[in-house]
């Protein structure tokens, strides 16, 4: 697919994830305004995007602003603090928000960008830091169709499976729907291998045998390997897929939906949390399991 013409694009968060995002916005020549909390990292601050001071700089400067922020506060800090978002709008300006925050806040967030001439786009993503360098991300998208149609040459930019799932809230929703999925495949997964090894079972030799069945995931083809080596550095940290279990469990209680999985692997990250793991990456779930057992992956067994 060749490129779109060079566009004004504002990058607002300049994280583990947004900030690979931006850059592969840069790689194909468009013109990026940058803002973030904290430092801008390296190989956007010797690239060609300005700095601005504050999210309205960008606002004033982009034709399209793109947010990438850890929560919901985050965002409506960004969107409409006194130096936020909203004060730099002008009719026919797109925001487009690609965290993973709450689908009722972010109905909300689209009728008040809409009140001022600009079109709302919700796009969380799914595929982690590698997808986010690689351009691989999954991106679900909540919004009207012609601002997804004007948008969508900037997402191929920087995902591969990218869909319009409905208005805006709706891709919200199926970014929450995304993470009680994987939540609950990493607690099954720990659960096998726990199992297995306890029962004296090689757990690399079983997950090995698991993929070519009809266990195999993705999950446990990358997170299954982490629970083997160890290897818990972030990845997804722990606390992030807590606030997103948090917004499933608030909305299903809205609903009067029963989501007794989704509890239960919540319980299992507070667990960690209370070792000190909020920060290590969400396959370290298996630790509470590990504690639970009195036994941990790669230990010999008793005999």
């Amino acid at each position: 697919m060749s490129n779109p013409s060079p566009l004004k694009l504002g990058f607002i968060g300049l994280g583990i994830m947004g900030a690979p995002m931006c850059a592969n916005l840069i790689k194909a020549g468009h013109q990026l305004f940058v803002h973030t909390r904290g430092k801008v990292p390296e190989a956007i601050a010797d690239s060609s995007a300005t700095q601005c001071t504050t999210a309205r700089g960008v606002a004033q400067r982009a034709d399209i602003i793109f947010v990438m922020v850890p929560d919901t506060p985050d965002v409506e800090q960004v969107l409409f603090d006194d130096d936020g978002v909203l004060l730099g709008l002008s009719p026919g300006k797109l925001v487009i928000d690609m965290s993973s925050i709450s689908p009722q806040a972010t109905e909300d967030f689209a009728r008040r960008v809409n009140k001022h001439g600009c079109d709302y786009l919700d796009a969380p993503v799914s595929g982690g830091e590698v997808g986010a360098r690689n351009a691989t991300l999954s991106i679900m998208v909540g919004g009207p169709e012609a601002a997804f149609a004007r948008a969508r040459p900037l997402f191929d930019l920087m995902g591969q499976n990218i869909t319009l799932v409905g208005p805006n809230g709706a891709g919200q929703t199926t970014k929450v729907a995304n993470q009680i999925i994987v939540a609950l495949n990493i607690a099954a997964v720990a659960e096998a291998l726990v199992f297995a090894a306890k029962a004296g079972a090689d757990p690399a030799k079983v997950r090995q045998a698991l993929l070519g069945g009809f266990a195999s995931s993705r999950i446990l083809e990358v997170h299954g390997e982490r629970m083997i080596r160890r290897t818990f550095d972030p990845g997804f940290r722990i606390g992030l897929h807590q606030k997103d279990l948090g917004l499933a469990l608030d909305s299903a209680r809205k609903l009067g939906v029963a989501l007794p999985g989704t509890a239960q692997a919540q319980q299992l990250f507070s667990a960690c949390v209370a070792q000190g793991g909020q920060g290590w990456d969400h396959s370290a779930l298996v630790r509470s399991l590990e504690r639970l057992a009195n036994y941990e992956i790669g230990q010999r067994p008793q005999a």
